[in-house]
């Protein structure tokens, strides 16, 4: 069997549960670390800055894998 998709290193990209619901047109999930500390300046991923240490991926099509409060135990 041919794998047809492939697995890309490198992606440089703005990842965030942290965007107020009236400015989506979608349900969102809010980040629980915000949640934990009441604000909104977390972020999973900010594009040539930073990775969350509670960031474990993304699951298809658009779901944030976070082990919050555990940092991610495959983060090296």
């Amino acid at each position: 069997m041919t794998n047809i998709i492939r697995k890309l290193t490198g992606a440089n990209m703005d990842i965030d549960l942290a965007t107020s619901p009236e400015a989506l047109g979608w349900a969102q999930t809010p980040c629980p670390w915000n949640v934990a500390e009441g604000g909104t300046e977390h972020r999973c991923a900010i594009k040539n800055i930073s990775i969350c240490v509670y960031f474990c991926g993304i699951e298809y099509l658009d779901t944030v894998l976070c082990s919050y409060p555990t940092e991610n135990p495959f983060r090296k």
